[in-house]
């Protein structure tokens, strides 16, 4: 079976706005009062909670590695407490992921989202159903850019490593599909799409619509 993998945060869906939240909270905590902004910061959101708590940080002259890793579980806590309450689906998503199965390509998800978070998010979502696997960032003992859990997403859909992409949105994403020898798709609509092109992968994604015939192309049978 041929497989279609997809990343989750600034991919599927734009989760910023809950995880700014969740930042936020633990910034309140320590005294700072609200550090990061939704309006500018979704793109360092995106790249996760670490990111997101090493930023507030470094901006209030605090920058702590302690206090970094003693507020990451806080962080944790207070987003899946209101995991869905900002976050949308990117228009056209679920659509393609439909179009793709009915074209017969397993659909998983590849994040560094913890898997339990993950989980969460798409039932609250509505979207779980629409994948047949799911590897978090603490499925394994590894993450991504690591290609073993891109691996293992494929083997649980019963599809064959060599014949499947990675749709992402940072260098993480092409990384990871770099190590694991396959092609990337990296999106353009995020908060860091106008970088998406120096990644140089082998296409870039504009919007969900074109994406089916993305997928046919770069997976398509050798002739001959």
């Amino acid at each position: 079976m041929k497989t279609v993998i997809f990343d989750l945060d600034g991919t599927l869906a734009d989760t910023s706005g809950d995880l700014i939240a969740a930042a936020n909270f633990c910034f309140r905590e320590m005294g700072y009062g609200d550090v990061l902004r939704p309006e500018s910061d979704a793109g360092v959101a995106l790249r996760g909670g670490r990111r997101m708590l090493t930023e507030g940080l470094n901006r209030v002259g605090a920058l702590d590695e302690a206090t970094i890793t003693a507020y990451y579980p806080v962080l944790l806590e207070a987003y899946g407490g209101a995991i869905a309450e900002h976050t949308v689906l990117y228009d056209g998503a679920m659509e393609a992921v439909a179009q793709l199965s009915a074209l017969g390509y397993g659909v998983g998800v590849c994040t560094n989202k913890p898997e339990g978070l993950a989980e969460r998010l798409l039932v609250a979502l509505g979207v779980r159903d629409d994948f047949g696997a799911l590897v978090g960032a603490d499925t394994l003992p590894v993450r991504k850019p690591d290609p073993a859990p891109l691996a293992e997403t494929v083997r649980r859909l019963g599809g064959h490593p060599a014949k499947t992409l990675l749709v992402g949105d940072s260098d993480t994403d092409r990384n990871t599909a770099k190590a694991a020898g396959v092609p990337s798709v990296l999106v353009t609509f995020g908060p860091s799409g106008e970088d998406m092109a120096a990644l140089e992968p082998e296409a870039l994604l504009h919007d969900f619509a074109s994406l089916p015939k993305v997928v046919e192309t770069l997976l398509a049978d050798p002739v001959g």
